[in-house]
């Protein structure tokens, strides 16, 4: 059974950051490529950055500059730094499996921005 658990969210104010994490479980992590997305409320989810097995990676242009996504495969995590954060990347974020398949979504984690 594949879980994820994400953690490292908070409230923090506008020009701050934060370090969210994800630890992997029940599949090869190294083999899997992983992504960051996020929900604020009354919009879709949306993908926020992406990592492939190798290591390459593709940001979202709204993050792009202030977010960096990034894995350990000895310790089965996904990383995303936020940096400069804004008012509008209040969200929950999720990790999710999205190669070879899309797996499942964590709980998420609360992210809050204020101004």
């Amino acid at each position: 059974q594949v879980q994820l658990v994400e953690s490292g969210g908070g409230l923090v104010q506008a020009g701050g950051s934060l370090r969210l994490s994800c630890a992997v479980s029940g599949t090869i992590f190294s083999a899997n490529g992983m992504g960051w997305y996020r929900q604020a409320p009354g919009k879709q989810r949306e993908l926020v950055a992406s990592i492939r097995p190798g290591g390459s990676t593709n940001i979202a242009d709204s993050v792009k500059g202030r977010f960096t996504i990034s894995r350990d495969n000895a310790k089965n995590t996904v990383y995303l730094q936020m940096n400069s954060l804004k008012p509008e990347d209040t969200a929950v974020y999720y990790c999710r499996i999205t190669w070879p398949v899309f797996g499942s979504w964590g709980q998420g984690t609360q992210v809050t921005v204020s101004s």
